[in-house]
C-alpha cells in the first residue's frame, strides 16, 4: 500500500483521470495542446476540439495516440450554440458520459480603446465569453444527471490585473471569473465543481512574437523572474479536474510566478 501511494506521488503510475471522459476546446495548440496531452497522460479520453486548425488538432490526437492514450478529434466553433450542441451531443453518445470541461478556447484582438474596432470587440467577447457559457449550457445537464463533473475556466492575469490595449480580452477573461463563480453556486450540490485558472505570462505562440523589450519588462514584473511553461497551466487543470480537488469550487487559481500578488 505505501509502495503504490510513493509511485503514485512520484508519477510512476499516475492514473488518476483514468476512465475519465474529457473536452477541451481550443486544444490545437499553446495551453490547449498542452491540457490535452496532460490529461491523457493522467488517464483521460481527451476530445480535442478546434474552429479552424485541422492539423494540429490531428497532430495532438496522434501524439496521445502514440503514447498509449485515446483521444478524438471534433470541429466545432464554440461561439456557434448548435455546433456545440451538437458536439456534446456526438460526445454524450459515443462515450456515455462528459466528466470534465475545459473551456480554453480563445482569441485576442488588441488594441487602445480608442482605436478598437466594434467587430473587434464583439469577436473577441463572442469566442471568449460566449463560446464559455455557450460550452458549459450543453455539458451542464450531462453532469447534474451524472451528478458529478469538472469545468475549468480559462480566465487570465489580464482578467485579474487588466491591461492597457486589451479592453475586450479583460473584459471576456474577468466576465469568465464572474461566471465561474455563479455557476458553481448553481451546480454545487450536484456534486459538479467549477473554478477558473489565470495564467499569467506564458511560453506560447502567442507571447512568442512579442518583442525581447517587452518580454524582458514582463518577466521584470514576475517575482519568480520567468516565464511560465504550458505545463504549468495543464497540470493545475489536471488535478482540478481530479477527485483531489473534489472540495475547491468557485475559486481562480492564478499560475502566474506570483505576477498579481
Amino acid at each position: 500500500m505505501i509502495e503504490e501511494k510513493l509511485e503514485e506521488i512520484t508519477g510512476g503510475t499516475n492514473r488518476m483521470l483514468k476512465d475519465k471522459i474529457a473536452v477541451v476546446t481550443g486544444a490545437s495548440r499553446g495551453i490547449g495542446r498542452e491540457c490535452a496531452l496532460t490529461l491523457a497522460g493522467y488517464g483521460a479520453t481527451v476530445i480535442v476540439n478546434y474552429n479552424g486548425s485541422k492539423e494540429k488538432a490531428d497532430a495532438v490526437a496522434a501524439e496521445i495516440a502514440a503514447a498509449g492514450g485515446t483521444a478524438k478529434v471534433y470541429q466545432a466553433n464554440v461561439a456557434d450554440s448548435d455546433a456545440v450542441k451538437q458536439m456534446m451531443t456526438d460526445v454524450k453518445k459515443e462515450f456515455g458520459r462528459i466528466d470534465i470541461l475545459v473551456n480554453n478556447a480563445g482569441i485576442t484582438k488588441d488594441n487602445l480603446l480608442m482605436a478598437m474596432k466594434e467587430e473587434d470587440f464583439d469577436a473577441v467577447i463572442e469566442t471568449n465569453l460566449k463560446g464559455a457559457f455557450l460550452c458549459m449550457k450543453h455539458v451542464i445537464r450531462i453532469m447534474m444527471k451524472q451528478r458529478a463533473g469538472r469545468i475549468i475556466n480559462m480566465s487570465s492575469v489580464s482578467g485579474v490585473m487588466g491591461n492597457a490595449g486589451q479592453i475586450n480580452y479583460c473584459g471576456s477573461k474577468a466576465g469568465l471569473i464572474g461566471m465561474t463563480k455563479s455557476l458553481a453556486r448553481e451546480v454545487g450540490s450536484r456534486g459538479i465543481t467549477v473554478n477558473a485558472v489565470a495564467p499569467g505570462y506564458i511560453d506560447t505562440e502567442m507571447t512568442q512574437g512579442l518583442s525581447d523589450e517587452i518580454k524582458e519588462s514582463f518577466i521584470e514584473s514576475i517575482p519568480l523572474k520567468r516565464m511560465g511553461q504550458p505545463k504549468d497551466i495543464a497540470e493545475t487543470v489536471a488535478f482540478l479536474a481530479s477527485d483531489r480537488a473534489s472540495y475547491i469550487t468557485g475559486q481562480t487559481i492564478s499560475v502566474d510566478g506570483g505576477m498579481n500578488m
